[in-house]
């Protein structure tokens, strides 16, 4: 199977009419929604395909293999979108708007050409519109309203992990994320570690939560009331990671064992431990010096619209 990949580097499968001949990366013409546009085409393993097949995700329509002219307008293209850019945002700041433009893309044939933007309230941009049509004429304008999520998403880099980051690559929906997450996996409450470029939690705190949830309820709940090796204490803190426990101890030392050589005990033991801080091991120890409001990093009405 050939897919190209457009826009959020979202796979499609390619419908190449009969008698064409294509290559793996060349790059080709497509027809989508928007109009004509430019892509790589690109053979995928089986299992890919079979996943793509499974989804039933649509197919793109193949007008032809790009030619040495085609590949010239594309250039032109870019050079096109670089001056629209510039053009809008000079005619954004005119108007005093509150918003950040993120991008310009005009479609391969130039019939539509489209404005990414994240604002933090709604903007009217009417009169933006009207000063838009004198500047590109004979030419379909669309302002889209986009979150940060989406922002990041289409602008692309890498993550913390060194990797193209997961919005860009193979992730199609954001998951809600809360603080939660963060302080179940133990994972330290510092913005900068836990925050993606957007400025919202990451995505990946999700990933592996329920595996740390799981393995969390096989092991001595926090605050029970244990027998150790160095006799009776109360559990303070878990550590997912390494299977073990904090124990604090009678004479007030904190102590971590496997958790497998600890037992629950049912007598109540007078040992009192911090129940405002008490959670997974390190979620409470690290917390950040930073001067940033955590609940700003989960995500609201602006993180993303799913609108590109």
């Amino acid at each position: 199977m050939f897919i190209v990949k457009l826009i959020r580097n979202k796979q499609y499968p390619l419908e190449i009419p009969e008698n064409v001949t294509v290559k793996s990366g060349d790059m080709v013409i497509v027809l989508t929604e928007k109009g004509e546009e430019a892509a790589q085409a690109c053979i995928v393993p089986n299992g890919v395909a079979s996943i793509l097949i499974k989804k039933k995700v649509p197919s793109v329509p193949m007008v032809r293999v790009m030619t040495e002219e085609d590949k010239a307008v594309l250039e032109e293209n870019k050079k096109l979108e670089e001056q629209g850019y510039k053009d809008c945002l000079e005619l954004v700041k005119q108007h005093g708007l509150v918003m950040s433009l993120i991008q310009c893309n005009y479609t391969f044939d130039r019939k539509k050409v489209t404005f990414y933007y994240t604002p933090p309230e709604r903007v009217d941009f009417r009169h933006l519109l009207k000063d838009l049509t004198k500047v590109f004429k004979h030419i379909r304008i669309d302002l889209k309203h986009i979150g940060v999520r989406d922002e990041t998403s289409l602008c692309s880099g890498n993550g913390l992990c060194g990797r193209p980051f997961c919005c860009c690559t193979f992730k199609r929906q954001f998951d809600s994320i809360n603080i939660k997450l963060a302080h179940d996996q133990s994972m330290p409450i510092t913005p900068s570690k836990i925050s993606g470029t957007c400025g919202r939690l990451l995505c990946c705190l999700n990933y592996e939560h329920k595996n740390y949830i799981e393995t969390a309820k096989e092991m001595v709940p926090i605050g029970s009331g244990v027998m150790t090796e160095d006799g009776v204490g109360r559990v303070c803190g878990l550590n997912i990671l390494t299977n073990k426990v904090s124990v604090k101890l009678a004479d007030g030392k904190i102590k971590e064992f496997p958790s497998d050589k600890v037992e629950m005990i049912d007598t109540d033991v007078n040992i009192e431990i911090d129940t405002d801080n008490t959670t997974y091991k390190y979620a409470s120890m690290q917390q950040s010096d930073e001067n940033i409001d955590i609940k700003q990093m989960e995500d609201d009405r602006n993180s993303s619209t799913g609108n590109i």
